[in-house]
């Protein structure tokens, strides 16, 4: 069934002090998307970048969302880290916890989390810190949309408990016959017009091609392309002229019919 409306979100933010990620272009993204994921210390972000990206997503109109890593700077939270499910739950918290305080400054509500890079795969899989995660969110914000994949170990348990989720397509990432990303800690730059038609294939015919050659069915509700990306500007232009054309609108995840 073809989608008449998507969120679009992309990664912000992530930089510290002045230093930068991918193209340091964010200012043009912003206007692009419809939900920013903030870095918010971890993996990237300072204090002063994420007030100057809530500030930013203000302007524009765009969903404010936390986007928590693992303590790994250096490996800009794509190393995964053993670690007991309550150590990674707080980290997670303390982060959400920052980047509300910088939304409140600007009058604004936090939209959704979405964890980054490694962690963002780890609570994918462990139902341990799934279970950990959803329940906080459960006491702290049930109304705060989860971002994850279709079919993860946190989407099955965050529905159980009734946490609203908004599913994932990577338009620049891969994917293989199980329906899952292929984590990669590098990505070459990539078509753009490529990359739109897998964007808009998905779209109106929920299929995408994976690593092994064939099709498989992709259910999603936002569409998601990093920031950090090579070209990424580029890639969010080509997606946006694609869905224009297929006359499907960029909303927020507010706005979703979500299922």
């Amino acid at each position: 069934m073809k989608k008449t409306q998507i969120d679009l979100n992309s990664d912000m933010g992530e930089g510290f002090g002045p230093w930068t990620i991918g193209d340091g272009v964010d200012e043009q993204l912003m206007p692009l998307i419809s939900s920013a994921n903030i870095a918010t210390g971890f993996h990237a972000g300072d204090p002063n970048i994420m007030r100057k990206t809530v500030g930013m997503a203000r302007q524009h109109g765009v969903g404010i969302g936390a986007h928590p890593g693992l303590r790994d700077r250096q490996g800009f939270g794509r190393r995964h880290i053993d670690a007991p499910a309550h150590e990674l739950l707080h980290d997670m918290l303390y982060q959400l916890g920052a980047l509300r305080e910088f939304a409140r400054l600007e009058g604004l509500a936090l939209q959704h989390i979405k964890p980054h890079g490694a962690l963002y795969m780890h609570v994918a899989r462990d139902e341990a810190l799934a279970l950990a995660l959803v329940e906080a969110l459960q006491r702290i914000d049930p109304g705060l949309y989860l971002y994850c994949m279709d079919g993860s170990t946190v989407h099955r348990v965050a529905q159980a408990l009734g946490q609203p989720v908004v599913r994932e397509f990577y338009a620049d990432r891969d994917y293989d016959q199980s329906g899952s990303m292929v984590f990669t800690r590098r990505v070459a730059a990539l078509d753009p017009e490529r990359v739109a038609r897998k964007v808009a294939r998905a779209c109106t015919e929920g299929l995408v091609h994976t690593v092994e050659g064939r099709d498989i069915s992709v259910a999603f509700d936002s569409v998601c392309i990093h920031s950090d990306t090579p070209g990424a500007l580029d890639l969010l232009r080509a997606t946006r002229r694609a869905l224009d054309e297929k006359q499907i609108r960029v909303v927020g995840a507010n706005m979703l019919a979500l299922a």
